[in-house]
This record gives structure tokens, sequence and C-alpha cells, in this order.
């Protein structure tokens, strides 16, 4: 899954095919060109040594406090930000001063703060509770209106809204649709929501 996400920003070429942008191959694009349209948010967040604040700006080096801010509060970062002296409060290196998911979140404000043309996030909310999760899916529909959103996850609830699913199985498209398409036809999706949820989910 994180090998076909990674085609988009061309960390890899496909063997066969074009992957197209708003009608282009991507491979006719500039490097940067391409990179500057994309918001790329990894599992594992990379942090570096500095303020919270200059973390995020890492996406934008021109943001304004306003921008970091706001960008934070979307990603579900903003209350433990708070806790923790705000947005100069420091980042060790790696961040392995705070928690796999508030790492996550710094990450994902990081990437919007770029207000991209395509996020990608590659199982970027793993380390998340659900209720952040889900409160983190409602700020993004808002935040991200009018950007293709294309998401990595082993938790059905985090894409359990999206507009197309496509189901992986073995490296192989065992399925694609929305959500209740997938349960309506086809097995292996319906045993991954089982494996996950109790029946009133379903």
């Amino acid at each position: 899954k994180s090998t076909l996400l990674n085609l988009i920003p061309r960390f890899y070429d496909p063997q066969q095919g074009k992957i197209l942008l708003d009608g282009v191959d991507i491979k006719e694009l500039p490097p940067k060109t391409l990179r500057d349209k994309i918001g790329y948010v990894p599992q594992k967040a990379v942090l570096f040594s500095g303020t919270i604040a200059e973390n995020i700006r890492y996406g934008k080096e021109d943001a304004t406090i306003e921008e970091i801010a706001a960008a934070a509060e979307t990603a579900q970062a903003a209350e433990f930000i708070n806790r923790n002296n705000g947005l100069e409060a420091p980042i060790s290196q790696g961040g392995t001063n705070i928690s796999g998911g508030q790492k996550q979140r710094l990450s994902i404000a990081r990437a919007l703060i770029r207000r991209p043309q395509i996020l990608l996030f590659d199982d970027s909310f793993s380390a998340l509770d659900y209720k952040t999760d889900a409160r983190l899916r409602q700020a993004l529909k808002r935040a991200t209106a009018g950007a293709t959103v294309l998401v990595v996850a082993q938790r059905v609830s985090t894409i359990i809204d999206a507009d197309q699913i496509i189901v992986l199985d073995e490296g192989e498209i065992a399925g694609i649709g929305t959500h209740k398409e997938l349960l309506k036809g086809y097995a292996v999706y319906r045993e991954i929501v089982s494996s996950q949820y109790a029946e009133e989910i379903v």
C-alpha cells in the first residue's frame, strides 16, 4: 500500500502505465513542481530539534504564527501544544520528548500548512486514539475541501467516509467502492470490518 502511495511524489516510478495529474503524466513535471503540489505524511513522523512552531513551519517557511496555529488546530494538536508551553515549546531530535500520536499530529499539521493540491496520508493516524481520529477526520473534511486526499489505513474507521475505498489483499485489488458498496459485494472487506467492529457499525 505504501509503495502505491509513494508512486505519486515519484519516490518510485511505475514499471508499466502512467500516473496522470490533471491529465499530465507526472514524469513530465519538474520534480519541484510536482512535490510543491503534494503534502505527504509518513507513518513514522520525522521531527527535528527545535520548537513546535519550527517543526510545523518546515512545511511552509514563510508561514505566519496564525497559519501555524490553524494547522495545529485542524491536526488536533492544539490541546497538547497548549499544555506544553505553546508553539515555542522545544522538540528534541526525532521528537523523543512527545508521544507517537503527538508526533503524527505535528507531521499532519506540517503537511496541512502547505495547503497542497494532493494530501497523502501513509497510515498517518495509526497512533491516534479513536476519538482523536474521528475529530481529525471531521476537521480534515473542512480544511481540505477542493484537495485530493489519499489515505493508507489499517483501521476501517479512518476511511469509512471516503468517496472511494480500494481494498488490497496480498498485493491484489480485492474491491473498489464506498463502505456500503464494499460491505454488500466483497467478502474480504466484510471480514476486515467484522474483525475490527461490533455489528452496529455494519
